[in-house]
């Protein structure tokens, strides 16, 4: 039997909403959370996308136990997280990319000292994690900085120190890199992927940013008006939106168009034809059978595969859900 580190059946969220004005006493209900179920297992990564309103956050606070279900169960790390939050605090780290958990007018230092106390760990143990994560995310130059005084990414390497000094089974990120220069976007994503690696931590990750679930996730779950539209890898989500890769093709010299290649689109020319544009559908073909065909064509010189664009395949999947 596996041990699943969170696991929803049927979890619905409803919100009552009272009119404005002279609709004051009317009431209408909205349904965030729709009958999710959700399994995610020890050590894995899953991103949990979906456009503003789709139901992420109210999703994360249900697990952490902050709201209460309408209906449906919901156990995080084996815990019923409204009942037991004081345990699950222990078990859980999050990270809210718009909210901080550290101590506004205090040294980041002294903010972790607080937070190893009310983890309950011992100094030994919390001096050598917080080392550890010190270093890894280069903490060091800024740890007698008020948090106040912190640039936003410095601030937010502290947030993801701060959610991982007790080690927690599960992490969730919701938006952490926002508004993160690109520097401080890779070194917070190869610090997560280093953790994962050596402590087997779960991740769970909301973000409006492809890049953080192309590098950092291994399986993704689309929501759509808190319905879970699609669960399952990468590669598998551009293939349910039936999106095509695409093939840039160089040439030694001005090419005809490559137009009437089996399950190809040609997309279009530049250079008279040295370099030409081919989508193709990896249900139907390969890109090493399409290679061959151009390979009697002309001489080719230069390739690059150009992947679908997931915010395309998520309004596609979007479509296709409604």
């Amino acid at each position: 039997m596996v041990d699943y580190i969170i696991e929803t059946d049927g979890l619905t969220r409803e919100f009552t909403r009272r009119g404005k004005g002279r609709e004051t006493l009317r009431k209408t209900t909205l349904r965030a959370v729709d009958e999710l179920r959700l399994l995610v297992g020890p050590g894995e990564s899953v991103g949990y996308i979906g456009a503003n309103g789709a139901g992420k956050s109210t999703t994360i606070k249900m697990l952490v136990g902050i709201l209460v279900p309408t209906s449906g169960t919901v156990r995080t790390c084996g815990i019923d997280p409204h009942r037991e939050r004081r345990r699950l605090a222990a078990q859980v780290g999050v990270v809210f990319g718009q909210r901080s958990q550290l101590w506004w007018d205090l040294p980041v230092r002294e903010s972790f000292d607080i937070l190893a106390a009310i983890h309950q760990l011992p100094g030994a143990a919390a001096r050598s994690r917080s080392t550890e994560l010190i270093e890894q995310l280069e903490l060091t130059e800024f740890l007698a900085t008020p948090v106040r005084q912190l640039s936003l990414g410095q601030r937010m390497r502290a947030e993801v120190a701060a959610a991982l000094l007790h080690r927690p089974r599960l992490v969730i990120l919701d938006e952490p890199t926002i508004g993160l220069d690109v520097l401080s976007k890779q070194r917070l994503r190869e610090f997560l992927i280093t953790e994962r690696r050596e402590h087997g931590t779960t991740l769970l990750l909301t973000t409006h940013d492809m890049g953080d679930i192309e590098r950092l996730c291994e399986r993704v779950l689309v929501v759509d008006h808190g319905r879970a539209v699609y669960d399952g890898s990468l590669d598998g989500l551009a293939r349910a939106a039936g999106a095509e890769r695409t093939l840039v093709l160089d040439f030694a010299d001005a090419t005809p168009d490559l137009t009437g290649i089996p399950h190809t689109t040609h997309l279009g020319s530049e250079v008279a034809g040295a370099r030409q544009r081919l989508a193709f559908d990896s249900e139907m073909t390969t890109a090493a059978t399409v290679l061959a065909a151009v390979g009697e064509r002309a001489q080719l010189r230069d390739l690059s595969i150009e992947e679908p664009d997931i915010e395309d395949v998520v309004r596609r999947i979007y479509r296709a859900s409604r």
